[in-house]
């Protein structure tokens, strides 16, 4: 953007006041937010994929960021170019008609040990009463179990999918919404043969779980 100074006399008439909207639109680019309360085109980007479980259109990512498509995808592929320059232990993908950020592959040993030390941990109360909420509705989503539970479930499920103690199950006809259900090696673990033998669990559950799975999660 050009510098706006006043003119000397002599030099000829004021230069006309610079467009309020070239400074918006240099503000709102991808070098940084329009205000405190609009993120930038990049950061707008990196949040929206730092919580998706599988790729992301990129024509779903303009429509939400209300951004031309064309823009989206030069934020992409500038954030991209931008990770692998600077070594970093993630990536941004194109795959499967989408984006999505995946660890860096010289990295894959350490997180597998992170991983594979994780299994010996204890689950966490929350990461218990997701998995109970998932055994006793199964298939279910994420928004449901999360509306049971009273509280964002997101962390927890992506722990238990690592732990494999539950996977993806189709989706919900209605949302769309991915659906989950426990795993073979849920029931190893507890030692069942299968779900018939869970103990009953109703008594325990809110009254009005109906209700509350209508509530937006």
């Amino acid at each position: 953007m050009s510098e706006h100074t006043t003119p000397f006399p002599g030099d000829g008439p004021p230069a006309a006041p610079a467009d309020d909207r070239a400074g918006d639109e240099e503000i709102d680019g991808l070098a940084g937010p329009a205000s405190a309360d609009l993120p930038s085109l990049r950061a707008g980007l990196e949040a929206i994929l730092l919580v998706v479980d599988e790729p992301v259109p990129e024509v779903t990512l303009a429509q939400i960021l209300e951004r031309p498509r064309d823009e989206v995808v030069t934020a992409l592929r500038d954030l991209a170019a931008e990770y692998t320059e600077q070594g970093r232990g993630f990536e941004l993908r194109e795959i499967a008609g989408g984006w999505r950020y995946y660890t860096r592959d010289i990295c894959a040993p350490i997180v597998e040990r992170f991983v594979t030390d994780g299994q010996q941990a204890r689950l966490t109360q929350a990461a218990l009463e997701t998995l109970a909420v998932v055994a006793y509705r199964q298939p279910v989503s994420r928004a449901r179990v999360s509306a049971i539970r009273g509280v964002n479930s997101d962390g927890v499920f992506r722990t238990l999918r690592l732990r494999g103690l539950i996977e993806e199950a189709g989706q919900e006809p209605e949302t769309q919404a991915h659906l989950y259900r426990t795993t073979r090696y849920f029931l190893e673990r507890l030692g069942l043969n299968s779900l018939e033998e869970l103990p009953e669990l109703a008594p325990y559950l809110p009254d009005d779980v109906e209700g509350l799975e209508e509530s937006p999660a």
